[in-house]
């Protein structure tokens, strides 16, 4: 089996990106235009009591207490990911995927800090 390239920020931190996300958010950072970034981070609900939002917002919605983390793929334009404090906790470690699949296709996310997983993989529980 090959060994799946895995991107952080620049800095060694934030959510892991494998490679086919690293190329699909690329590509939705150039189709927001300058200025945007993407923020990321948990809310209360869905199927196992916590579910994983995603949100492109301007550099000016980025609040004070946000981790910023920047992402420099090879093949494409840098880009910046947000998370606030208290979401950093359930999602620190993260796995983000993209698959192109017509059944289970899209964003996927890996949490190591998950113990309870729904099968639509977009909730959680800890």
């Amino acid at each position: 089996m090959a060994t799946e390239t895995l991107t952080t920020g620049k800095d060694g931190k934030g959510v892991l990106i494998t490679a086919p996300a690293m190329k699909q958010l690329a590509t939705l950072m150039q189709q927001q235009g300058a200025g945007s970034v993407l923020r990321v981070g948990v809310r209360s609900g869905g199927c196992s009591g916590m579910s994983y939002t995603m949100d492109f917002i301007t550099e000016g919605d980025i609040r004070e207490d946000d981790e910023t983390y920047n992402y420099e793929p090879a093949d494409g334009p840098s880009f910046q990911v947000v998370c606030d404090p208290k979401s950093l906790l359930y999602i620190y470690g993260m796995q983000l995927d993209f698959s192109t699949e017509l059944i289970g296709g899209g964003f996927n996310f890996t949490n190591p800090n998950a113990t309870q997983t729904c099968g639509c993989g977009s909730s959680f529980a800890v």
